[in-house]
């Protein structure tokens, strides 16, 4: 075997590297496997010494068979080289050696685990770096919600471009299959308020106001607040789990190859489904919660089903219901934002699916409520 000028003794016809020193470069001959690898640790180790001295440009051209050993001895050396603080450069590989080399190529180490600190600074450690993903986060949907928003305006240019189909199917999923545990949920819950708004108003003798009390309650606040979240659990987990299974399926790559935009087709059908069901939602949501109210204040606060809603007409107005109907399509809008950049950002394996799917749900949650309050301050301060 050729070592850079020489020869080792007792080597066949195998591997070999040749020093050409006209061009600067290590040329590699004969077979780089595993019944040679004797004399492959040899050149490696000669490389690696040409590596320390400098930059060193390695020639594969030369190579007849080239197996795993052989490709993780060169990745190795390479390693070591890169180390030193040298580099090392592969030259003339054919594409089933560099496919080799990459599979085999030596990765990085783990990154050392985070420093410990103490709770106090721990804990505003972990304030902090919550606080920098928080507002990375905050700017990667309004990112998304533009590209969702001009994915509406190309749709809206070119109508036969947009998804009838999917859209019907998609309210079907969204508002069709879901009345029924809305309708249950909230009928409970309207009993519920009801009943516990009855224990305390009998104490002064006033019980006849929980009419009043669960028809505000519920009309501006509790039906669009309870349906939304009952939809981020439902519906925005769906969507999440569709597109991170197309994700992993690499269905969504598809789409780009063949020339489509995974937005126009995927999430502007399914927004806009969440746009339309959530209100129609909220309206059966707040029916079946007052139903269920005025059957708990018919039982347990002796009211007729005539006084009950005459109480109703005179407490609530038209405006208090268009507060929670005006409320559902931003909450809409937000469940669908999360859920799909929670769905675009599941990787290979089922764990990062489930765990964007949980992300989602409480995600959605979180900013369903906190949008809920800033509507409530803003309804207060006009006086609506």
């Amino acid at each position: 075997m050729l070592l850079s000028q020489g020869t080792v003794p007792g080597a066949l016809a195998g591997a070999a590297l040749r020093d050409r020193s006209a061009d600067g470069r290590l040329a590699l001959d004969g077979r780089w496997t595993a019944d040679q690898a004797p004399t492959v640790e040899a050149a490696a180790a000669r490389i690696a010494a040409a590596g320390r001295a400098g930059p060193v440009a390695v020639d594969l051209s030369g190579i007849e068979r080239l197996d795993t050993l052989g490709a993780w001895v060169l990745e190795r050396t390479r390693a070591e080289i890169e180390q030193a603080g040298s580099a090392l450069t592969y030259l003339g590989a054919r594409p089933e050696h560099r496919t080799l080399l990459g599979e085999v190529r030596l990765r990085e180490p783990d990154a050392p685990p985070p420093r410990r600190y103490g709770p106090v600074v721990g804990l505003l450690d972990a304030t902090g770096r919550h606080t920098v993903q928080g507002g990375h986060e905050f700017v990667t949907a309004l990112a998304f919600l533009g590209e969702l928003i001009a994915a509406c305006g190309r749709v809206a240019l070119r109508p036969g471009t947009f998804r009838g189909n999917a859209l019907i199917n998609q309210i079907q999923q969204v508002a069709l299959n879901g009345t029924p545990i809305i309708v249950l949920i909230s009928f409970l819950v309207g009993g519920i308020v009801a009943q516990q708004g009855i224990f305390q108003l009998q104490r002064f003798g006033a019980q006849t106001f929980v009419v009043n009390l669960i028809g505000l309650l519920i009309l501006r606040e509790m039906g669009v607040l309870l349906t939304s979240i009952m939809v981020a659990g439902r519906s925005g987990s769906a969507i999440t789990a569709e597109i991170g299974s197309m994700r992993m399926r690499e269905e969504v790559d598809a789409l780009r190859v063949m020339g489509l935009d995974p937005v126009e087709i995927l999430i502007v059908p399914r927004v806009l489904a969440l746009m339309i069901g959530l209100p129609m939602l909220t309206l059966i949501g707040d029916l079946a919660a007052l139903a269920g109210g005025g059957l708990t204040a018919m039982l347990y606060g002796g009211l007729t089903l005539d006084q009950f809603l005459v109480r109703l007409q005179a407490a609530v107005g038209v405006h208090h219901v268009m507060v929670g109907l005006i409320k559902a399509p931003f909450m809409a809008l937000t469940i669908g934002v999360i859920a799909t950049i929670e769905g675009f950002a599941v990787e290979g394996s089922a764990e990062s699916l489930g765990r964007h799917v949980t992300a989602s749900v409480v995600k959605s949650i979180f900013m369903v409520i906190v949008l809920d309050g800033l509507f409530a301050v803003f309804f207060a301060a006009i006086d609506f």
